[in-house]
């Protein structure tokens, strides 16, 4: 197993962002990502896709896609597209029919930023999907940084705050996304959870003062997917593009919150009466199942059972649970950074059946 760290949900001056994708790949070394997610609006740009090299590191670019509807007020329902091959914007009108075109085109399509708060204080807009009759998509984006940032401007004072101190804004996903999450879980849906930055690096002014809101680099070093493959990358763009989009699409992949400390490293089983799984995979209950949890570093560690919290542990590196009860299994882990406990890693659940 090899873990590859992706910063995924991204712009360019393709769309709304303001560097181009050499811009990304010089901040991805920066910031020491092995591959990078690059998701324009309603754009699949093309020509820029593959391996970048600086010195003796390289980084994995990929171009997704972001699509929503334009013609509607305010634009809700943007769905992240992995993988499809060809461009779908054109679906975006209806959300089930893009979602069904991302599948039979072989990609992979997630909810993105399900819970986008209006910022009256900057005129920006409720962005939250909307659609929940949808069926059929890969996964949601667990936490969106950009989205995180929304909550917490009430003023443009705080704004002008954040824009110089950015290490404070992350706390953990918007709770309603992750009740969410829980919610279709319990339902029996298999529901992908992914982290995006929605990097931007928006030039922002406000009276004298000119910053760049959330630069790459700084994205690229926060909000993390974690993804688990089956071997190492090999250097060849197609061949670790499968690799990537499939883990992803098993669910084979945390959220990483990298800024506080590293969460590379971290780990998610189950042993089974037959068989050994990780998270995103499934196993029968029968004969009793051991959950196993391992963490880079000591942290705070919740294990949770169909989304109720049924163990804990402090200052902890590792965890052990023996169950012979069916359900949808998950861990969260949380650390005190600048003053406050915050959101570290969330897994992808494991479905004992």
């Amino acid at each position: 197993m090899q873990e590859v760290v992706v910063n995924l949900h991204m712009h360019t001056r393709y769309s709304d962002g303001s560097g181009i994708h050499h811009d990304i790949a010089r901040a991805a070394f920066a910031a020491g990502v092995d591959a990078v997610i690059v998701t324009d609006h309603n754009v699949l740009v093309q020509g820029f896709e593959g391996y970048y090299k600086e010195k003796n590191k390289k980084i994995l670019m990929l171009i997704g896609e972001e699509i929503h509807d334009q013609t509607r007020d305010p634009q809700k329902n943007h769905l992240l597209v992995f993988g499809a091959g060809r461009e779908l914007a054109a679906f975006a009108e209806n959300p089930q029919q893009l979602i069904n075109q991302v599948r039979d085109a072989g990609g992979l399509s997630f909810l993105a930023h399900p819970d986008d708060p209006e910022t009256p204080a900057f005129k920006e807009l409720d962005i939250s999907w909307d659609d929940w009759s949808v069926q059929n998509y890969t996964g949601i984006e667990l936490w969106n940084a950009l989205s995180e940032l929304k909550t917490v401007v009430p003023t443009k004072l705080h704004g002008a705050f954040y824009a110089f101190f950015p290490s404070f804004v992350a706390h953990h996903p918007i709770p309603a996304t992750i009740a969410r999450w829980d919610e279709l879980l319990s339902h029996g849906q298999r529901v992908v959870a992914i982290g995006g930055s929605d990097a931007h690096a928006l030039h922002m002014s406000l009276a004298t003062i000119h910053r760049v809101i959330f630069p790459y680099e700084f994205h690229f070093r926060t909000v993390n997917t974690h993804v688990i493959v089956a071997d190492s990358l090999s250097g060849e763009v197609n061949t670790d593009k499968k690799a990537i989009y499939a883990a992803l699409a098993e669910g084979h992949c945390f959220v990483g919150y990298d800024l506080p400390a590293s969460t590379r490293g971290f780990r998610f089983t189950a042993q089974g009466h037959d068989k050994a799984v990780i998270m995103g995979d499934e196993l029968p209950a029968k004969g009793g199942v051991t959950l196993q949890a391992k963490f880079p570093s000591e942290a705070e560690i919740r294990l949770l059972k169909n989304g109720d919290m049924i163990q804990s542990w402090k200052n902890s590196k590792s965890i052990t649970h023996i169950t012979t009860e069916a359900g949808v299994y998950r861990v969260e882990a949380y650390r005190k950074y600048l003053g406050k406990l915050r959101g570290w890693i969330y897994s992808n659940p494991i479905y004992v059946r």
